[in-house]
């Protein structure tokens, strides 16, 4: 999913270099979306593993 994000991130890069504004925003909001999912899945996934070794001894 990251992988996606950096992607989407390098392409509305070049496409912003080389002028495309509607290309750009498109791919920019793409980037946008999917690194938020990849946060939030990241932060679930450190919460479920600390929950499911339960406390540090």
């Amino acid at each position: 999913m990251l992988h996606w994000a950096a992607v989407f991130l390098v392409i509305a890069l070049v496409a912003a270099l080389l002028g495309f504004g509607g290309l750009a925003s498109g791919a920019a909001q793409i980037a946008q979306i999917l690194f938020v999912v990849f946060l939030v899945l990241f932060v679930v996934s450190l919460l479920f593993g600390g929950l499911r070794r339960g406390p540090m001894s």
